[in-house]
């Protein structure tokens, strides 16, 4: 299916990528995927004291981090570019000297104003229903300014002349926005172009009530790349943040949720932004992906963290018994560096615990000759042989169990036991049990 449908992302590069924009772009990107429409990038770089480089590739990255691709915009090209602000000055000063020839602007004190017709502006938008703005009073409604006195272009002006070239059909942003669209629909009209539809989705609100800001915890989509969280747990949950499927479902698959997403859908109600519900979503992710996803999204921690891991077999391996307890996949490399070094450290309390307890050493030493001895070594096997090796010589389970724990990962928590030992192998195994047992005699 395709259609005309051609909608837009349009940051400005002055600071990070934060939840909100992000939710924006988000929506933006699913509405054109369910028209088959267009989703064009436009950075809006007027702000020249505060654009940066880095700003701009943090946009990149977190919207390639997310999966959403442009159809035009920067890397890609298209018909209506170019797609930076800072490089369509000849466009502005071609809609600039249509309103000035038409007598809608004047000069006032260098800079140039938008003479406003004094008139109740109506909207009739997606999201928020019909609204009439009366724009009459001059003093609570001032005549917006478009050009500053050094020439430099206000955001009002760039926006609707860009909406105007590039053929925005829908403009769909947030709802902080909404205050500013009267003013824009009267450059509109002035410029006697027919204004997109509109649809101001709601704001995002911290669990006080307060407008998220992009201080607050969570608010940065860089953040959620650093923590190692799975891209498309994140787009799950910035899908729900004003956008429901109306059937109590939380995990939808972004196939799913580009079917059946639809900007008229909509909540009006502002959304609550959870950072444990993210999270608690992420968990599912990290649990129902394939073993091969899992791999390829802990890879840059694991390289990061400059772990030698040998071979993909390997990794593997070690990743399919770690990954069912995993949050995060930043935790991912302390979760597997034991199991490429001899060289691992130990929890002094875990040692204390498991290891200097009377008679532990003699039973860790008793299953590690068991062990030596198994010619069978799987998950099963390793457990039956402690199992039989306890109820022989008259110990519990667990006198057996959190020893070798210790011995073998030096740590009091990890995957299971027995999937440890089948993957760190029976050599491995017992030359840490028996060099364990050494070490803390």
């Amino acid at each position: 299916m395709s259609s005309n449908v051609r909608v837009r992302f349009a940051p400005s590069p002055t600071g990070y990528l934060h939840v909100g924009g992000a939710r924006t772009a988000l929506f933006n990107w699913l509405y054109a995927r369910h028209t088959g429409g267009t989703f064009i990038l436009r950075i809006e770089d007027t702000d020249k004291a505060r654009n940066t480089a880095e700003a701009t590739q943090a946009i990149y990255d977190g919207l390639k981090w997310l999966g959403l691709d442009w159809d035009e915009g920067p890397f890609k090209g298209g018909e209506c570019g170019p797609y930076f602000q800072s490089e369509r000055e000849d466009i502005y000063l071609r809609y600039f000297n249509q309103l000035k020839d038409a007598g809608h602007l004047y000069e006032d004190g260098g800079a140039w104003r938008f003479r406003s017709p004094r008139e109740v502006v109506v909207l009739d938008d997606l999201v928020c229903g019909h609204i009439e703005f009366d724009l009459t009073n001059p003093h609570t409604h001032p005549d917006i300014t478009i050009r500053r006195p050094d020439g430099g272009w206000i955001f009002h002006f760039v926006n609707v002349v860009d909406d105007i070239e590039m053929r925005m059909t829908h403009v769909i942003r947030g709802e902080d926005h909404l205050s500013n669209t009267p003013k824009h629909l009267e450059l509109y009209k002035a410029l006697g172009a027919q204004p997109p539809q509109f649809a101001h989705i709601p704001l995002i609100l911290n669990r006080d009530g307060s407008k998220m800001s992009k201080r607050d915890q969570g608010a940065a989509v860089g953040g959620y790349i650093e923590q190692g969280y799975a891209p498309e747990a994140v787009v799950n949950y910035l899908c729900l943040l004003g956008w429901s499927p109306k059937d109590n479902r939380e995990i939808l698959d972004i196939q799913e949720i580009i079917e059946l997403f639809d900007i008229l859908k909509v909540n009006r109600r502002a959304a609550s932004y959870d950072l444990d519900k993210c999270a608690w979503i992420n968990t599912q992710y990290l649990l129902a992906m394939s073993l091969e996803r899992f791999t390829e999204l802990s890879l840059p921690f694991i390289q990061a963290a400059g772990i030698n891991y040998g071979s993909d077999a390997a990794l593997n391996a070690v990743l399919a018994i770690v990954k069912e307890k995993t949050k995060l996949l930043s935790e991912v490399p302390d979760r597997i560096s034991f199991f490429f070094t001899e060289d691992y450290a130990f929890e002094e309390e875990a040692v204390t615990h498991a290891l200097r307890a009377p008679g532990a050493l003699e039973k860790l030493l008793a299953l590690a000759a068991r062990y030596e001895a198994s010619e069978v070594w799987t998950a099963e096997s390793t457990e039956a042989t402690l199992k039989a090796t306890a109820a022989e010589l008259g110990w519990k389970n667990k006198e057996l169990i959190h020893p070798t724990r210790i011995a073998v990962s030096g740590r009091a928590v990890g995957p299971s036991l027995y999937h440890m030992l089948e993957v760190l192998g029976r050599e491995r195994v017992v030359a840490r049990m028996r060099g364990a047992a050494e070490r803390f005699a």
